[in-house]
């Protein structure tokens, strides 16, 4: 895990960013790659890039991106007042899974929220995702609320 470097997206790696959102059983039917698709995956990341309460992550390795996530940091008045962690969007490059990436950048994502002082840590992943949630489970993560969605476009 010495070689990864862990750093704010920029618009440059949009387009690595989508290709690892896209790659994936879900994702391929959700997401577009192309042209005509770009301006809006940037007018996107350029609203959560000037949102102070936004951190798109990219991991690279060799000069190459090999995970993303989005951590989100919500204020909120339940729980005394407590700040929250939103972890998002998360990815591993295909022929890099396996090597504990999500793993070590979880434990980045996890840092960084205690950083900015987030009392609790939590995320979302969709129900057919069995081995993320074994994998969630395995770093301590709970199952401790259903999820509800409405989607409007």
């Amino acid at each position: 895990m010495a070689d990864l470097i862990y750093r704010r997206a920029t618009e440059k790696d949009v387009p690595a960013i989508v290709a690892l959102l896209a790659d994936d059983v879900l994702g391929a039917s959700r997401e577009a790659v192309g042209a005509e698709s770009t301006p809006k995956y940037l007018n996107a990341f350029r609203a959560i890039d000037a949102d102070a309460n936004q951190f798109l992550l990219v991991v690279e390795s060799s000069g190459q991106i090999v995970g993303t996530l989005q951590l989100t940091f919500i204020a909120g008045l339940s729980r005394g007042g407590l700040k929250r962690g939103l972890i998002e969007a998360v990815r591993i490059s295909r022929d890099r899974r396996g090597e504990k990436i999500g793993e070590a950048m979880i434990a980045w994502a996890i840092e960084k929220c205690r950083h900015e002082q987030c009392g609790v840590v939590q995320l979302t992943t969709d129900k057919s995702r069995t081995d993320a949630h074994r994998f969630y489970d395995r770093l301590g993560f709970e199952p401790s609320h259903i999820g509800y969605k409405m989607m409007l476009a």
